[in-house]
């Protein structure tokens, strides 16, 4: 599978103008983002890469002057550029997410290996970061949970080493649903199974624990399906948008579908919410 990298770049940009254009790439397929001296690279599959949903955005987005170029990245270029800007990373004291390539740290409580590849999830994003210290915080054992937008499965990889009984990743990416089985094969997980596809795909089975980290929009259309299948009291843990104007948005639809908002954690503007029901 080949890759596009769209390079980016602004004469002036602020932290939250980025973020609000990279929120809006995601929405047209674009999957990861690295940040550069002049702006950022996205990355998107050559298949699903859209020149006029592009100029629409920019469009939206014009204050900024952006310049860009595209360059074709092919699948064995992909991963040379991820051991070259994966670094491990440091959750709180007692987890570590490293990659294959990275020299094993066995004092940590939970060692977390990931061959990210092409899909998103290494725990450097904030939101991904945010959710796995809510994982880190709360009591996971003996629990069924769902990881929706599983990227690498990194989440739900966390929850069956904190106790998790079972555990079901679903993401619609097919690069993701198979990095998911590879990633609980490298940390030894045998109770969490890959499933391809959106919120069709959610199993029929009464979950403890949700897990969602994916944007705004995409939640917005799913809460409803979520709150179908979670057990009355449990936890469903929402990331992937902003502290402002999403988080009110969020609160707002949720209390629609009786999710009762319990707290929020931030970083930058990037925030991870948690709800009861």
């Amino acid at each position: 599978m080949d890759y596009l990298k769209v390079s980016f770049a602004f004469g002036e940009i602020e932290e939250y103008q980025k973020d609000l254009l990279i929120a809006d790439l995601a929405d047209i397929d674009f999957e990861t983002f690295e940040d550069t001296t002049n702006g950022f690279d996205a990355f998107v599959q050559k298949s699903l890469f859209d020149h006029a949903k592009l100029d629409v955005v920019l469009a939206e987005h014009q204050s900024l002057n952006a310049n860009y170029e595209v360059e074709e990245v092919a699948s064995e270029n992909w991963n040379k550029e991820w051991e070259s800007n994966f670094s491990p990373l440091i959750i709180t004291d007692n987890c570590y997410v490293r990659a294959t390539f990275h020299e094993a740290q066995p004092q940590y409580q939970y060692e977390i290996v990931i061959d990210p590849k092409m899909s998103f999830g290494t725990g450097h994003h904030q939101t991904t970061t945010m959710m796995m210290r809510y994982i880190l915080e709360t009591d996971f054992e003996g629990t069924s949970v769902l990881d929706m937008g599983a990227g690498t499965a990194i989440l739900g990889i966390l929850a069956a080493k904190r106790g998790a009984k079972d555990v079901v990743a679903i993401d619609y990416d097919e690069v993701c649903y198979e990095s998911a089985i590879e990633n609980a094969k490298l940390n030894h997980i045998n109770n969490l199974v890959s499933l391809h596809g959106s919120k069709e795909a959610i199993p029929h089975q009464n979950f403890d624990i949700i897990l969602a980290n994916i944007n705004r929009n995409i939640l917005l259309d799913q809460i409803e399906t979520y709150v179908s299948v979670l057990k009355k009291d449990g936890l469903i843990f929402f990331s992937g948008f902003y502290e402002t104007p999403d988080l009110d948005i969020i609160k707002s639809h949720c209390e629609q579908f009786g999710l009762i908002y319990q707290n929020h954690k931030k970083i930058d503007n990037w925030v991870s919410a948690k709800f009861t029901k």
